[in-house]
This record gives structure tokens, sequence and C-alpha cells, in this order.
């Protein structure tokens, strides 16, 4: 293999939990093999228990009881007749799959790049991690502490590939094999780490090939014909020749950068400085690909395991280093539930979740400054002050009903393109008012019947005499909506104190019900 080959090669930390339900069940501040003392009344083996054909049967068990000669597939009879003080409990595997989520949120602190392992196991790509916690010794140390200190029984293997680290945690001894070293090491193996089904597994120990240097050294076109078309792939993948990359649980974001401390630090000083060095190494990664950033958030990881995720969105692309700090000092200072170090943070990543391309642009001549640009940073600091929730923008519709024409939306939802109406005049009166009521609001009208414009109207206990008028301007309901809505026509007015109303009359004159007359709106 090329010493290229080798360098350009990504790296893979299989993490398998083999006594995952009964360490769920059993709370213990370490591994067994980590305990000073032994408990002076042990507790009876644990075994858990599934119901199969009407039997119950051992799903899994504890280490204690399978030193003791038990294993899953056993029916409970069997097992008491073995072991007569054995603890059974029901089988939980829901609660399995929680526990394992929650690791898996967990285990985001190592890499953002990981994804589940069944059954019981994680599989992480740690490529370009390692140095975050002095070399892959020092990760894989740091993974196996976590693990310790929750209580779970583990092994782990780093490999090359996602199947050599899962076969060498599950089916070998674990470690960290270095490029270049790793076939010797995997050729060792059992040919159980290929997790053929029964048959297969069967055909192969009774050909004599008991191990993955049987079937290394044997041309691949015959173990093709015989274990089917994909067996020299799955070969080739555990002994570390294929790589298929891992999907992981999240899309992985396009730039990020940690920070790694020995000492915990919980002081908003020491928080503020750690954003803004972690917001110069983003951007200028961004700057490299030419790239500006829409959506950033901050993750803090806490000692005690807790995990803290702070959004923030700008409206336009950017690597401004100042700008995107003082944004996320606005949002620490007004969140709602304030950020709790607890004892501390042991560590901060940033993360651009969201990117657009962004060229340099050359400064213009003019000193007159961009309003639109003046207006975005406005807009980013109030949703940064105030929640994305707090800021909202008009968006029109596709309706001629006033009410529905337009709505709100946040601030930084993407606004959706509506066919504007045919020019007009900028000189002529505007066709809608700026202030409508929603629901109209009932008046008393005097008009002229069936189709004139109300000479008088009561509004509020005032009376107002109507001047001018303009109209009708006749609006016909949305059927498609809701069945049975009546016409109405609109008249803008103006009475004689020079106010000016928007007033419609639902329905017409000689139908079942007289029609009645609103107030929509009011001019400026």
């Amino acid at each position: 293999m090329k010493p290229g080959h080798l360098l350009n090669r990504r790296r893979y930390l299989a993490v398998w939990l083999p006594w995952l339900p009964s360490d769920r069940l059993q709370a213990r501040p370490a591994c067994a093999e980590q305990a000073d003392t032994a408990p002076e009344s042990p507790e009876p083996p644990l075994v858990l228990v599934e119901k199969v054909k009407g039997a119950l049967r051992l799903s899994a068990v504890s280490p204690d009881a399978a030193r003791q000669g038990l294993e899953p597939g056993l029916t409970l009879a069997d097992a008491r007749a073995r072991v007569p003080a054995v603890r059974a409990v029901p089988a939980r595997p829901d609660a399995d799959d929680r526990l394992l989520g929650e690791l898996l949120i967990d285990f985001d602190r190592f890499s953002p790049m990981i994804a589940l392992d069944p059954p019981h196991g994680l599989i992480l790509d740690v490529t370009g991690c390692a140095h975050l916690f002095g070399g892959e010794a020092g990760l894989m140390k740091a993974v196996q502490d976590r693990l310790a200190r929750a209580g779970l029984h583990h092994r782990c293997a780093l490999t090359s590939t996602p199947q050599a680290a899962r076969a060498l945690a599950r089916f070998g001894r674990g470690g960290i094999l270095p490029c270049g070293a790793e076939r010797p090491v995997l050729r060792r193996l059992s040919v159980r780490a290929l997790e053929l089904d029964e048959r297969d597994d069967l055909a192969l120990r009774r050909a004599g090939l008991k191990r993955l240097a049987d079937l290394d050294d044997r041309p691949r076109a015959s173990l093709a014909a015989r274990f089917g078309a994909d067996f020299p792939a799955r070969l080739a993948r555990i002994l570390g020749d294929e790589d298929i990359r891992i999907t992981p649980h999240r899309p992985p974001p396009p730039v990020y950068a940690d920070r790694l401390f020995f000492d915990p630090i919980s002081l908003d000083a020491d928080v503020q400085a750690v954003l803004a060095d972690l917001l110069q190494e983003t951007t200028a990664r961004l700057e490299e690909a030419r790239l500006g950033g829409r959506v950033f958030e901050a993750i803090f990881y806490r000692t005690d395991g807790k995990i803290r995720r702070i959004g923030l969105s700008v409206a336009r692309a950017t690597r401004n280093v100042s700008s995107v700090a003082r944004l996320y000092r606005e949002r620490l200072a007004h969140l709602d539930h304030p950020l709790d170090p607890g004892f501390g943070f042991d560590q901060i990543r940033m993360v651009v979740r969201q990117v657009e391309a962004l060229m340099p642009l050359q400064s213009s001549l003019e000193d007159a400054p961009d309003a639109s640009v003046r207006l975005d940073e406005l807009v980013d600091q109030l949703v940064a002050r105030l929640g994305p929730e707090a800021v909202l923008r008009f968006q029109p519709h596709g309706s001629h009903i006033p009410e529905r024409s337009a709505g709100w939306i946040s601030a930084r939802g993407t606004p959706t393109p509506v066919e504007s109406p045919s020019d007009r005049d900028p000189e002529d009166p505007p066709l809608r008012p700026l202030h409508l009521f929603n629901p109209p609001q009932p008046v008393e009208t005097m008009a002229e019947a069936p189709d004139g414009h109300p000479f008088r109207f009561r509004w509020r206990r005032q009376v107002h005499n109507v001047a001018r008028a303009e109209g009708p301007e006749r609006i016909a309901g949305e059927w498609w909506r809701a069945p049975g809505q009546k016409t109405r026509d609109y008249y803008r007015v103006e009475d004689t104190q020079g106010h000016r109303f928007w007033l419609f009359r639902q329905g017409a004159y000689g139908e079942d019900s007289p029609p009645r007359w609103f107030i929509h709106g009011l001019f400026a």
C-alpha cells in the first residue's frame, strides 16, 4: 500500500457494549474490574427474559450469570436448574435503545459523525478529531473513561474501516491498529467476524476455514461462487481494504471547530473569549472555501454530561467575526433559560450549519451605505435579543380577500414570491388602507339602494357624514374555501372632517337576509 494512500485514510472508532441490558439495571460507579472492594453480600446473577412461543427464555445475561454458564436462548426453567438463585427481570429492548440513543447524543462531543451500530454499539468517524485529545490513544482513553463512569462494560477498537473496527471490537480484543499494520491482526480473527448466517458459517468451518486468513489466501472468484457475489466485498471491508464510510445520525456540518479544556471553564468572560476564538477559526475556514455562514450553532458540553445548543441565524451570509460575536453576546444575555455551566464546560464547539457562496466584494467609490444591509443587521440584532418568534414581517398571499392577502411570518423566513398587481400612478390614492380591522367592525349606515354609497354612518357611537366616496369595488367570496360566502362591495369614503375610511356592504338587496355594512380599515 502506498504511503500517500495511508495518509488519506479515514479512521473509525467502534464502541461495543456487550452487557448493555444488564448494565442498565445494575447501577455501579464503574466497571466491575475497577471496583476496589467486593460487596459484602453479592447480588444473585441477573438475567433478562422474554416470552418466545409461550416459554420464557433468556434474552440477555449479566457478566456474573455468564460466568456461571448461563447464556441467551436458555429457558428460564433450565437457567434456574443450573443457578437456583438467579434473578429474572423482564427484558426492555425499548429502554436499551433509549439508553443507547442518549449515549449517541453524548458521544457527539468526540466527533460530529457518529452512527448507531446495532446491536448495542456505536461507530464514530474520528478522522481529524484525535489531535484534540492528544492523539488516538488519548481519544480512546477519553471514550473509555466516559463509559466507565457511566458503569458500562465496553470494548473499543480504532481502525481504518468501520467494518474492521466493528469486527475487532466484537470478535477480537479491541485496541488501536495503526494504518498499514492492520491486516496481520485482522487476518487472525475468526470467520465469525463475517457475521454470516448459520448455514454459511457452518459450511466454512466444515471446510476447515476457521480464520479470515484462510479466506484471504483463497481466490475471490471461488468464494463468490459459493457464498454470493457480495462475499468478497464483505471480506475486503473487514480486512481494511475497502471503506464504505458511515451514515451519521445527523448530516455533518460543513464547518466546525472544537475547544477542549483540561480545567473546565465557567466564567462568562472565558466563554465569550472561547466563542470569539472559535469564530475566528471557523470564519478562516469559510474564507478558504469562499463561503459565508448563515446559521451558526454553539454547543456547550458540561462536565456532568448535559449539552446545551444555542443557535444563531443571520440575514446575509457573513464571515465577520466581530458581528457574529456581538450577536452571540446579545443572544446569551437574553436567553429565557440562562446558560448554566454547572461545574463547568469541558468542551465548546462552534458549528456552521448552513453556508452560502460568498465571493469578495469590491468597495464602492461612493460612501453611501446600503440601506438593506443596515436593515438586515438591525433584524439580526433584534432576533438575537428577542428570539426569531418575536421579530415578524409581512408576507403577501395570493388572495383578493383583504384579511387573507397578507400575513405574518418570521423575519428569518423565506419569502414566497407573489405576483404584483398592475403598475399604478404614484399620485393615485392607495387602494388598500394600512390599518385593517380583523374582523371587520359593523356600522350603521344610510345609503342609496341597491348599489349606492353610504351618505352617513355611525361607528363607535359617532356619526360621520360622507363628503366624498369612490366605488364600488366588488370582491366575490372564495367559494373553494367556504361555499356560500357573500359578495362584498367596497367603498373608499371621506367624511366632512377629512377622515378616510374603507367600508363594504356584505350581501345584496333582495336576498333572504338584508345586507350588512362593515368598516374594514382606515386610510392614513
